[in-house]
């Protein structure tokens, strides 16, 4: 077998910043406005119509995103949301901020997103919310989550961080629930360095969200003066930062494309190596990666040969319920249990090129045929 050969490290992902940023944020400093202001609005407007809501609300990150549109949808405390047991810890955190106890809920091993079946039987009369999880940009399945809203009276909070552009069910995911919640952190398609923003079709949730987002207040307003309807806080997203969004908006679809094709190239070339498994994503369906994930024999093993040959991944997430702060038995966890420490995000950088792939997966099956 030929060896591959590369000459540079191949990175898992990094951020791409440019001259459109400089630019942006530029503008914002001479405009010395650099708080929450005209181009956080325009930000807002942007996604709400990427992702054709009448509604989207700029906030600090994609954690309290999701704090905000819990308690938006009345969340609080002795309530009870349901949150897959595969998914970034802040998904559970940003429950517990809103005085609630996170119910963890087994998932499907295809797809690694919440099992409806497991949902179901996870209701109490305390439940209030379903928070599903689109993992790596991969469809949750709505449909029936949103079924099991309606029979028990439930309010659904998307945690679309990881899935903005991607759709499914003939939508943009984030859409099908009271509230969708996006983040902009490094690691995503697009960053404002940290940030999140929260879309809802709901006119009144979009009012209780800017007012939990800002102090009270249900407009922006002065500092002063100010009629403070309710108890809110300072979740707003700067000037700064939104200029740095709408810059890297411009790159959207690019990104997305290139993602798609990355995944592409995965799938075709790791089909012919059984100790690797790309997991799904339905493209024609509108599904985007946010990174390329796949389920490996022996992943700890891959990850090291791949790191030996300056070749970066990321582990998965441990399962929630064995992080400390939700210590709790596998029992009710098989499937994430056994998933979760067998699965990877391969390199998935918007700097990637079709060569870089194909020397990755060439490593892959190096690493197959000699371990």
């Amino acid at each position: 077998m030929k060896k591959p050969v590369s000459n540079k490290p191949i990175d898992w992902w990094k951020p791409v910043l440019g001259s459109r940023e400089k630019e942006l944020v530029c503008e914002v400093i001479d405009s010395n406005f650099p708080n929450d202001g005209e181009y956080t609005t325009v930000f807002e407007r942007r996604i709400a119509d990427l992702c054709a809501v009448p509604y989207a609300v700029a906030v600090t990150s994609g954690t309290a995103a999701i704090f905000l549109g819990l308690v938006a949808c009345g969340v609080g405390p002795d309530d009870e949301v349901l949150v897959p047991d595969i998914t970034f810890v802040a998904t559970a955190n940003a429950v517990k901020l809103a005085g609630a106890k996170p119910v963890l809920v087994d998932v499907d091993p295809d797809d690694f997103c919440m099992d409806p079946a497991c949902a179901e039987a996870a209701i109490t009369n305390r439940t209030k919310a379903i928070l599903p999880v689109h993992v790596s940009g991969r469809a949750a399945p709505m449909p029936a989550l949103q079924e099991l809203a309606r029979k028990h009276g439930l309010r659904i909070v998307e945690d679309a961080a990881a899935a903005l552009g991607s759709r499914a069910y003939g939508a943009a995911l984030g859409t099908f629930g009271d509230v969708g919640c996006f983040s902009f952190t490094a690691t995503k398609t697009i960053t404002t360095g940290q940030g999140g923003m929260v879309i809802t079709k709901d006119a009144s949730l979009h009012q209780r969200l800017r007012e939990l987002k800002d102090q009270g207040r249900p407009v922006r307003g002065t500092g002063g003066a100010d009629e403070h309807l309710s108890v809110g806080y300072n979740f707003k997203l700067t000037n700064l930062q939104a200029a740095m969004g709408l810059a890297q908006l411009e790159e959207l679809p690019a990104r997305l494309d290139h993602l798609r094709r990355l995944y592409t190239l995965y799938r075709e070339e790791l089909a012919r190596t059984p100790r690797i498994q790309v997991l799904d994503f339905d493209l024609e369906a509108g599904e985007s990666p946010q990174w390329i994930d796949a389920i490996v024999d022996d992943r700890d093993s891959l990850h090291n040969y791949l790191l030996a040959h300056d070749v970066y991944t990321r582990k998965y997430w441990y399962p929630v319920h064995r992080q400390p702060p939700y210590k709790c038995g596998d029992e009710s966890f098989s499937n994430s249990t056994r998933v979760s420490y067998r699965a990877l995000w391969l390199p998935s950088a918007l700097t990637l090129t079709a060569d870089d792939v194909h020397y990755v997966c060439g490593l892959i099956d190096s690493w197959a045929a000699t371990t």
